[in-house]
């Protein structure tokens, strides 16, 4: 099968940088406390900083609205995160990605389709795995009709063994990768460490990266330290809590990675 357009478009002599927008609390979350006009100001701010730090990609998730509900949220988060993104794309000219946590996947494409997007992420696409949020289910089966229904060319990146989660039972991470795109249609694999910041094993992206020509992403703890010894394996990096100076996103701390990622060449 042929790569819906975002991957396809992907930097061929090098790894892709998605840079990652941590939304404020939006309405209705317990930590809320900013006009949503601010919290979308803040959003394009950080944008900005990400195009004029190399980064190829935005990715736009609700990271402040902890507790998360482990599936579908709210009405209200979806239209906030669709204004958001709508105002980052429109912003920033980079493409667009959405991840609705903890796990609404449909909301997510909703939202990116809305938006102009072009990929959403997707923590728990198969299998089920036990979180903070109590048990997380597979929404392959609903996600991929509504791809359809929509008749949107939208990439999913979805975690393989995602962080902050244990699976619910024993299975192989290869048979669980296997699974991830032969019967859940992921387009991209996400590689993560144990927590949100924690690095991954860039041995194991080596091993999961034999295993198929399915595009393979790092989506936690990339630093100009490590970026390199992932970049023989992956596609791409989704990078964002490193980046961040008092809590925004830095420009030079952006370029830093963006040149690490490189380095290998």
């Amino acid at each position: 099968m042929s790569l819906p357009p975002f991957l396809a478009d992907l930097p061929a002599d090098r790894p892709a940088l998605i840079g990652v927008v941590h939304l404020e609390p939006l309405p209705g979350a317990p930590r809320a406390r900013l006009p949503l006009e601010e919290t979308i100001g803040l959003a394009v701010r950080d944008a900005l900083a990400w195009r004029e730090g190399g980064a190829d990609a935005v990715l736009v998730e609700n990271f402040g609205d902890f507790p998360f509900f482990p599936g579908a949220v709210p009405p209200e988060t979806v239209a906030a995160v669709t204004a958001a993104a709508r105002a980052v794309r429109e912003a920033s000219g980079l493409p667009l990605g959405v991840n609705l946590l903890r796990n609404d996947g449909e909301a997510a494409l909703a939202a990116a389709v809305a938006a102009g997007g072009s990929f959403i992420r997707v923590n728990v696409l198969t299998h089920a795995s036990l979180t903070d949020q109590g048990i997380v289910e597979g929404i392959a089966h609903r996600l991929l009709r509504k791809r359809r229904a929509l008749g949107a060319e939208t990439a999913i990146l979805a975690d393989l063994m995602v962080k902050h989660a244990v699976p619910l039972a024993p299975i192989d991470p290869e048979d669980a990768y296997r699974d991830l795109v032969e019967r859940g249609g992921a387009d991209g694999v996400i590689l993560t460490g144990r927590a949100t910041g924690a690095p991954a094993d860039p041995d194991f992206a080596s091993r999961i990266a034999s295993l198929g020509e399915t595009p393979l992403f790092v989506g936690s703890g990339i630093t100009p330290e490590n970026a390199a010894s992932f970049a023989p394996f992956v596609r791409g990096m989704i990078v964002g809590s490193w980046v961040k100076r008092e809590g925004r996103v830095d420009a030079e701390r952006a370029r830093e990675i963006a040149r690490a990622i490189s380095s290998h060449l």
